[in-house]
């Protein structure tokens, strides 16, 4: 019988077994990542999380962190293409989507048209400092980013499946950057931290990368494993009393209810006092989708508020806007996060 934090498992017993061979694999990629990265194990799996959804990531710490190599190394372990993109004040939305180019048809010998793709055309994108390049291009991302696809002269053209965009952002040397809009930073899956390394962590980064050893990467997980774990993620079954408690979570950080809403719950105080806009519903379907995919990687056939507590932070802190009484105290939005997490009770009814 399932326990308080289960719900029935509807998975059949060959997607079972299919589950628990992937779930060793993605442990796999984890540990060889690890030959690579030194600590982050957090932000490598919040990472896989992300591509097991079907997300996009944010990568925001100071420079030096490896941002770009963890990217890097998780698409070399997981055997898919990936493209570098470093995002500059001049860089036009042509340049990332292609364009097309007038060429010769050797066949009829008459003039065409040809398409050539640009470098969204990959199964890992990284958008190296987002925040580098105007409006027009990071928007050339939206469509990419949501539908998979893009359009150039009023032609559709499809992008490879699996699709990811991790992109990464420099909290610091504000001055020409553009900040995202918060409607593409709602197109990101996850917004994660990027911390500096504990002492023995940074001894052993040293150590390694001054050296002339190259630790060798296995690639244990293809295209099409991938593309199968995202179709069990999405079939691991979330009880009713979960869904709820993403949903309270989400509801609760907006500092005012729906309109014309009969009974609402009362926002807290200091969601009102510190919060100008809330995360919308799209964070409850990724504190969702997270939250199983954290499950299978955990060999659990359902999904446990611990699981939507855990990433939280991630899916939340780009979508909490405070106001400027919690920027004059130093009121962060992991904060007011972390104070709601405290807040919403874990019913079951």
């Amino acid at each position: 019988m399932p326990t308080d934090d289960e719900s029935p498992i509807i998975l059949g017993d060959d997607e079972l077994e299919t589950a628990e061979r992937l779930r060793v694999g993605c442990k796999k990629l984890l540990a060889e990542c690890g030959k690579i990265i030194v600590g982050q194990e957090q932000v490598m799996e919040q990472l896989l999380l992300a591509v097991l959804a079907r997300g996009h990531c944010l990568l925001v710490g100071v420079p030096g962190l490896a941002k770009t190599l963890m990217i890097r190394t998780l698409s070399d372990g997981m055997n898919l293409t990936f493209n570098r993109v470093q995002f500059t004040p001049d860089l036009m939305p042509t340049d990332i989507t292609g364009t097309e180019i007038l060429a010769d048809d050797k066949t009829t010998g008459h003039r065409i048209f040809r398409f050539v793709q640009g470098p969204i055309f990959s199964n890992i994108v990284l958008a190296d400092e987002i925040n580098r390049t105007p409006p027009k291009t990071q928007a050339a991302l939206l469509e990419a980013m949501q539908e998979r696809q893009v359009t150039v002269a009023g032609n559709r053209h499809v992008l490879p499946d699996p699709f990811f965009v991790l992109a990464t952002q420099n909290p610091i040397e504000q001055e020409g950057t553009y900040p995202l809009p918060e409607a593409q930073q709602d197109r990101f899956m996850f917004h994660i931290k990027v911390e500096y390394p504990r002492e023995d962590e940074e001894f052993r980064i040293i150590e390694s990368t001054t050296s002339g050893a190259k630790p060798t990467l296995q690639r244990v997980i293809s295209a099409t494993d991938i593309l199968t774990m995202q179709d069990l993620v999405l079939k691991v079954p979330a009880a009713a009393f979960v869904i709820r408690y993403a949903s309270r979570l989400t509801r609760l950080s907006r500092p005012a209810p729906a309109p014309g809403e009969k009974n609402p719950t009362p926002v807290p105080d200091f969601v009102k006092k510190y919060v100008s806009w809330g995360a919308g519903p799209r964070a409850g379907q990724s504190l969702i989708l997270a939250a199983k995919a954290r499950a299978l990687l955990a060999g659990r056939t359902y999904v446990a508020i611990d699981d939507v507590k855990s990433v939280a932070l991630p899916v939340l802190r780009h979508r909490v806007m405070v106001n400027y009484h919690a920027e004059a105290e130093g009121i962060a939005p992991d904060e007011i996060i972390n104070r709601l997490i405290q807040l919403v009770p874990r019913d079951k009814e």
